[in-house]
């Protein structure tokens, strides 16, 4: 990797977009290196280039959603809820927000209502960054809330792994759970579990 393309991913944290290339040849050198396998396309006109795995990077989310909250599988995956790896970032807005967002890093919003949305809010440093992600029990909910958008098995395996934590609290989990309106479902995975 030349020097140049080093400085200008470095400069905007790993990523750049063909717009951001200060001439022909400079993006011609980046083709080279994504058909070598040392930078990655992310999407058309969007590139990756880091010593870590972007997976497990973090994104100051303030600046790129104000107010965004991570959620769901960026949040699963932070709690260790899941072996699945999220290929963006979840962040929940509340619903009647309207958000633009940039080429990258890749984000997929969720609207949810003020009650939902404001429902768990704590805030953790990850990777440097000062981030809202839902609470451990919150998320929880939230997959059995969307269990039959994100599969039976995944909201079956966040919940076992939830039940082997030392550091659960079930009061709060179905607390959660009654606000969220998914008691009922949630007890019934509960007598399965246990």
């Amino acid at each position: 990797m030349d020097t140049k393309l080093q400085i200008l991913f470095a400069e905007n944290n790993g990523y750049l977009t063909r717009r951001q290339m200060p001439d022909k040849p400079t993006y011609n050198r980046l083709l080279k290196f994504v058909d070598k396998g040392i930078v990655e396309r992310i999407k058309h006109g969007v590139y990756y280039y880091g010593e870590t795995s972007r997976d497990h990077m973090m994104i100051d989310v303030e600046k790129i959603v104000p107010g965004g909250v991570l959620c769901l599988y960026s949040a699963w995956e932070h709690f260790s809820l899941t072996v699945q790896i999220p290929q963006s970032f979840n962040i929940a807005i509340e619903k009647s927000r309207k958000v633009s967002l940039p080429d990258y890093p890749p984000v997929i919003l969720y609207y949810w209502k003020q009650e939902y949305y404001e429902m768990g809010i704590i805030t953790k440093e990850i990777s440097g960054y000062t981030v809202k992600i839902y609470d451990l029990e919150k998320s929880v909910c939230d997959a059995i809330k969307y269990r039959t958008k994100i599969g039976m098995e995944t909201a079956s395996e966040i919940l076992k792994t939830y039940l082997k934590r030392k550091d659960r609290n079930l009061t709060k989990l179905i607390g959660y759970a009654k606000k969220m309106r998914v008691e009922r479902i949630l007890k019934t995975y509960l007598e399965i579990q246990l």
